[in-house]
């Protein structure tokens, strides 16, 4: 294809796959498109075993890596241990949480007491990012992306350093140029469908808004994120301006996804209707399936504002690890909690496919989209 995107990433078709699994960054990567690996949470050894197995299986295809080093939070010089972290977190929001849990007949006596509790709840301070950034550009990533915020001047620097391509996700036309002014060189517009952390805006708005904004910035490059599942979505993004899409949601049901089994079918079965938007997992707005633990907080009049990131993950995380766990041997008050990340584009997601299959879908969905559009002006 001749999108810029393509000769920036050294890609065939601009479809990028955001993703946890090492499995999808490859079959994805091999398939034409491009894998981006999430690696929140990772520490950088465990970064470097992920990213050394990828260099071994992917045949030499480029891929990326995706931090989240926000630029506003909790604890961002580090300067407090985890347990000073911890303390930060009122017994309101621990006990509403194992409430929740307990009304749906789990045991919370073990939630806040395991070691997994501890840390930053997969979010980067300074210190952390600059030593993940080390093992990132140690290895041939094609891109390097902050998904929330302007990425620290020091991470700016690296990717002009090592020749690599640093990209951001957006939600407002005003966050866009913010970014376009800092050095960014590939803007990842999500619209307020996506899963994870989301604006307001529609994608149908903020892509046209964005793209004509940063017509000024001929170094930006604009990837369209936010409920876009099928080929056909892609090209109406790349009508509107876009140089190819950004993809997360879709990957989740992928028969090589590392998605727990009682959270695929769940989203397999749910409707593009059956998400919200909610402060309460993160601290910022994000959206995921809705579930009985997500009304708790957005509906009772007993539940506590959410707090700050990290801290409101240091709350949600554990009690939805412990739901997941009991709902994967079988508990149900765990299937009936049991929530997940994931965008508006789910009602489309019907079928569990291999990655490869995704990919080579979205392409004959792109093309057929494209024969269409071109049959309606040549008529």
């Amino acid at each position: 294809m001749k999108s810029p995107i393509c000769d920036t990433l050294g890609i065939e078709f601009p479809l990028i796959a955001f993703t946890h699994c090492r499995d999808v960054v490859c079959e994805v990567s091999k398939a034409g498109g491009m894998g981006v690996l999430g690696a929140a949470g990772y520490t950088p050894d465990q970064l470097e075993i992920e990213l050394q197995w990828i260099d071994a299986h992917i045949d030499g295809k480029p891929y990326g890596v995706d931090l989240i080093v926000p630029t506003s939070m909790a604890n961002k010089d580090e300067s407090l241990s985890p347990e000073d972290i911890h303390a930060l977190i009122p017994d309101e929001h621990k006990n509403f949480a194992a409430s929740v849990l307990a009304q749906h007949n789990i045991d919370t006596s073990d939630v806040y007491q395991s070691n997994a509790t501890r840390g930053s709840g997969g979010f980067l301070g300074e210190g952390r990012a600059a030593n993940i950034l080390d093992v990132a550009f140690a290895h041939p990533i094609s891109i390097i992306v902050n998904a929330l915020g302007v990425p620290p001047r020091y991470m700016l620097e690296l990717g002009k350093q090592h020749k690599v391509p640093v990209g951001a996700l957006v939600g407002a036309k005003h966050h866009a140029v913010k970014q376009a002014e800092a050095g960014v060189d590939i803007l990842i517009v999500a619209g307020t469908e996506a899963g994870g952390h989301c604006g307001e805006v529609s994608t149908m708005v903020l892509v046209p808004e964005v793209a004509q904004a940063v017509e000024k910035y001929p170094h930006v490059s604009v990837l369209a994120a936010g409920g876009i599942v099928t080929g056909r979505q892609m090209a109406a993004a790349m009508a509107m301006g876009a140089d190819g899409a950004w993809t997360g949601s879709v990957w989740l049901t992928t028969q090589e996804a590392e998605t727990s089994p009682i959270i695929k079918e769940k989203l397999l079965a749910a409707g593009s209707s059956q998400t919200v938007r909610s402060r309460s997992r993160t601290g910022k707005y994000s959206r995921q399936v809705r579930s009985p633990w997500t009304d708790a907080w957005e509906l009772s009049e007993h539940a506590p504002d959410p707090l700050a990131m990290p801290l409101q993950s240091l709350v949600s995380e554990p009690a939805l690890a412990k739901v997941t766990k009991m709902a994967e041997i079988g508990h149900e008050g765990a299937k009936q909690l049991a929530t997940f990340f994931v965008g508006q584009g789910v009602g489309m997601m019907n079928q569990s496919l291999t990655s490869r299959q995704v990919v080579y879908d979205f392409m004959e969905d792109f093309l057929a989209a494209n024969e269409r559009l071109g049959n309606i002006i040549n008529d």
